[in-house]
């Protein structure tokens, strides 16, 4: 089993800066690759950024290509989002989850889920 716990969501005005961080537990950290999902309210879950399990591969969507970045510290156990440039759109609750396997932008693909913080831009 994995635990992850979702931090840094917040309500911020566009434009703005935010960092989310996942902590997990349980299993060896460095065995899973990260994703970062987002879903808006009556909207399906949808694939933000992923990161491969040493941190040397990462994926992005393309409507946040160039303004999120993710990035892991398997020291501690921890996968972060970057997002600048937040724009309103960009609203949903947003999940990290892990996954032993290379599908890293299919949800069905992932083991484990956290259980998401909020994001919210304001215009």
């Amino acid at each position: 089993q994995v635990q992850l716990v979702e931090s840094g969501g917040g309500l911020v005005q566009a434009g703005g800066s935010l960092r989310l961080s996942c902590a997990a537990s349980g299993r060896t950290f460095s065995n899973y690759a990260m994703g970062w999902f987002r879903q808006a309210p009556g909207k399906e879950r949808e694939f933000v950024a992923a990161i491969s399990w040493g941190g040397g591969s990462t994926y992005y969507a393309d409507s946040v290509k160039g303004r999120f970045t993710i990035s892991r510290d398997n020291a501690k156990n921890t996968v972060y989002l970057q997002m600048n440039s937040l724009k309103p759109e960009d609203t949903a609750v947003y999940y990290c989850a892990a996954q032993r396997g290379f599908r890293v932008k299919v949800s069905y693909e992932y083991d484990y889920w956290g259980q998401g913080t909020q994001v919210t831009v304001s215009s």
